[in-house]
């Protein structure tokens, strides 16, 4: 049985992933993976600034395409 990470689990994943610049960026990528009621799972200043924090110290630019 693969049990699916809840949504805070998942939001934290996605922080730490690199692939997230912003709070926003995590909020649509949840609801893109079928996620519900994100805007009331990833609620407060402190989560929020919490997760902005490891956004911005994980995040890895795509390559540049010319």
């Amino acid at each position: 049985m693969n049990l699916r990470p809840t949504t805070l689990e998942r939001a934290y994943e996605l922080a730490r992933g690199g692939g997230c610049r912003t709070v926003t960026e995590i909020k649509q990528r949840l609801q893109i993976e079928g996620y519900e009621r994100v805007r009331d799972s990833l609620y407060g200043q402190y989560l929020t600034a919490d997760l902005r924090r490891l956004c911005q110290a994980h995040y890895v630019a795509p390559p540049a395409t010319d």
